[in-house]
C-alpha cells in the first residue's frame, strides 16, 4: 500500500511537471509578441496572470522532486557536494549559453542571470538546507526569509515596489552593472535578480515541504484533505498580505510566494483527485509523458526559437524575414493575428510533445 502511494505521488508530480513545461513553452514561444492574448502575458508589474504561475510552478516541482532525489543524503546527513555543484553548475551554464546565443554579444553586455540560473542557485541552496535541517526548521526558515525580505525591501527604498527604485534593482546595479541586466522593461532591471532569488528559494522549499506532508498521509483521500487544509490558509494569508505587499513576480514578493505556492498545492490536489479518485487517464498520461524530460522540452524549445530567429531566413511575398517571423506570417495570412500567434505557440508545444513521446517510448531520460 505504501509503495502504491509513493508511486501515485510521483505520477502526480510528473503530470504537474508536464503541465508546467507545456505552459512554459506556450507562453515563451508565441508567433508574435505583438499579438498575444492577455492571460498568456506576464502582468505588466503588480498583479498575477496565469503566465505568472509558470515559473513558480516549476520551482515548486523542483523542490518536490528533491524529496525523493535527496532521500539518501538526508538519511546520512552528508552533503554530496560534487553532485550538487555539478548539477547546479550545468544548469547555470546552459542558462547562460541561452542568454548569449548567437554568441555575438560583447562580454561587457552579457546578461548573467535568467530562469535556469535562478533554478540552479535555488537548487544548490535548497539541497544544503534540506539535508541539514528538519522540515519544521525549514518552515520557520521560510517564514523568516519572507518577513526579512519584506522588511529589507521596505527599508531599502522610498519606493520599494516601483520599477526604478526597488532594492532588487539597486543591488543588481551595484553588483553586476547596468549592462549585465535584462533590458526588457526599458531600463536595466533583472526579474531574476540576486536578492529576489531568496524568496524564490522559499517557493522551491514549499514544494519540498509539500511532499514531506504528503509522505505522512495514508491514502489519496488523506492527501487531498491535507493539501486543502494547508493551501487554503496560505491563500487567505497571501490575499491579505497583498494589501501591504503586492503580488509581483518581478520582485518575487512574499505575498506572491504564498499565493503561487497555494495554487501549486491546489493543482497537485486536483491531479491526485483526477488520477486516484476519478481514475482519469486520458490527457493526464499525455502530460505525464511531457513531464518525463523537462530539460529537453524547455531548452529545446528555446533553441528552436533562437535558431529560427538568428540562423534561418525566408522570403514571403518579396519580404525577407527570419524563420520565426515566416512561420507566424504564414498562419497570419489566414487567421486573426492573435489566433495565429497562439497556433504557432501550440505548434511548438505539440512538436516537443512528439519529442517527449519518442524519448519516453525509448526510455531516454535526460538528467544532469
Amino acid at each position: 500500500m505504501q509503495t502504491h502511494l509513493v508511486s501515485s505521488r510521483v505520477v502526480a508530480l510528473d503530470i504537474l511537471r508536464g503541465l508546467t513545461i507545456a505552459l512554459m513553452i506556450l507562453v515563451n514561444t508565441p508567433g508574435s509578441w505583438s499579438h498575444v492574448y492577455g492571460p498568456l502575458l506576464h502582468a505588466e508589474w503588480n498583479g498575477v496572470t496565469p503566465t505568472d504561475m509558470v515559473f513558480p510552478l516549476f520551482l515548486f516541482i523542483v523542490g518536490a522532486a528533491m524529496f525523493y532525489s535527496l532521500s539518501d543524503a538526508r538519511s546520512t546527513g552528508q552533503i554530496p557536494w560534487r553532485r550538487l555543484l555539478q548539477r547546479s553548475g550545468m544548469l547555470f551554464l546552459i542558462g547562460l549559453l541561452l542568454n548569449l546565443y548567437p554568441f555575438q554579444t560583447d562580454p561587457s553586455h552579457w546578461r548573467l542571470m535568467g530562469v535556469l540560473q535562478r533554478i540552479a542557485v535555488c537548487y544548490l541552496l535548497a539541497a544544503i538546507l534540506i539535508i541539514r535541517l528538519r522540515p519544521l526548521y525549514l518552515v520557520r526558515l521560510c517564514g523568516a526569509i519572507l518577513l526579512c525580505y519584506w522588511g529589507v525591501l521596505e527599508i531599502g527604498s522610498h519606493d520599494p515596489y516601483g520599477l526604478q527604485a526597488n532594492l532588487v534593482r539597486q543591488l543588481d546595479l551595484v553588483l553586476w552593472g547596468p549592462n549585465h541586466l535584462w533590458q526588457g522593461k526599458g531600463i536595466p532591471f533583472d526579474p531574476e535578480g540576486l536578492l529576489s532569488t531568496l524568496p524564490a528559494l522559499v517557493t522551491l522549499l514549499i514544494g519540498y515541504l509539500t511532499c514531506c506532508g504528503l509522505a505522512k498521509q495514508a491514502s489519496a483521500f488523506a492527501q487531498i484533505n491535507w493539501l486543502l487544509k494547508v493551501s487554503l490558509p496560505l491563500l487567505a494569508v497571501s490575499w491579505g498580505w497583498r494589501v501591504l505587499q503586492p503580488f509581483n513576480k518581478s520582485l518575487w514578493t512574499g505575498s506572491y510566494v504564498l499565493f503561487t505556492g497555494a495554487i501549486a498545492m491546489l493543482l497537485l490536489m486536483a491531479i491526485i483527485w483526477l488520477w486516484e479518485d476519478r481514475q482519469i487517464r486520458v490527457g493526464l498520461n499525455a502530460l505525464r509523458i511531457y513531464g518525463s524530460n523537462p530539460l529537453v522540452g524547455y531548452v529545446g524549445s528555446q533553441v528552436v526559437a533562437l535558431v529560427l530567429t538568428f540562423n534561418i531566413t525566408a522570403n514571403l511575398n518579396g519580404v525577407v524575414m527570419n524563420g520565426y517571423e515566416f512561420g507566424y506570417s504564414i498562419m497570419a495570412q489566414y487567421l486573426h493575428p492573435k489566433d495565429a500567434s497562439l497556433l504557432f505557440a501550440f505548434g511548438v508545444v505539440m512538436l516537443f510533445y512528439l519529442v517527449a513521446w519518442c524519448m519516453y517510448q525509448k526510455r531516454w531520460f535526460v538528467k544532469l
